[in-house]
């Protein structure tokens, strides 16, 4: 009975395998053509052609073009919260944490700039409900990993007030390099800096009514 279980979920591998292998062709292509023309002017036709599918396969992965940006969108959530949390790590004191804290900021900034199509990304979750729902979740989950570090100098006297702070810092910073990276670029590295300013003051607390 084993062997035969063994030799059925053989015979599955290799469709499974390249099931695996279409999906990130798929999102592969979808990139680039985000990349190049942006997400709003992205068609399914368009990305099908270019993975070398028929529409009819593509929908059977991905359903609409929000599937699609959502898949990107989860995979770049993925990547950034094991930034966060290696970044946060060791934070014990607050100079610890404003220096990790700025540190995460700007290698953000960085990673955007180096890969505009995150920006896109983000535009097509602005205009799509669920998808903005998505990023607001996100933030969230940075927030409460933000809060956590900060709790670490603060205490937990003001539990509500830090998280609050730090989820509202975390969508302002969200939205700071969404900004900073649609103007030019020197404009756009003031407007981080200030950011981190205001946000490094609200971070040091102290947190009273």
């Amino acid at each position: 009975m084993n062997s035969i279980a063994t030799a059925s979920a053989a015979r599955k591998n290799p469709t499974q395998e390249r099931s695996k292998a279409r999906v990130e062709l798929i999102l592969e292509c979808a990139s680039e053509l985000i990349a190049r023309g942006g997400s709003d002017s992205l068609k399914m036709s368009e990305v099908a052609a270019r993975a070398g599918i028929s529409i009819g396969s593509l929908y059977q992965y991905f359903p609409d073009k929000s599937a699609l940006i959502r898949v990107l969108a989860e995979r770049i959530n993925v990547h950034s919260r094991g930034c966060i949390e290696e970044g946060l790590k060791d934070v014990h004191d607050l100079a610890s944490l404003r220096r990790a804290f700025s540190v995460l900021v700007d290698r953000y900034f960085e990673i955007v700039v180096a890969r505009p199509v995150m920006r896109d990304i983000w535009s097509g979750m602005q205009a799509d409900k669920q998808l903005l729902g998505l990023q607001i979740a996100e933030s969230r989950i940075a927030g409460a990993m933000l809060a956590e570090a900060m709790r670490k100098v603060h205490g937990d006297a003001q539990r509500e007030r830090i998280e609050q702070s730090a989820f509202l810092i975390w969508e302002l910073g969200e939205a700071t390099i969404r900004l900073a990276i649609g103007v030019a670029s020197e404009e756009g590295a003031a407007l981080v800096a200030a950011y981190k300013r205001m946000a490094l003051r609200e971070i040091a607390g102290p947190f009273e009514d």
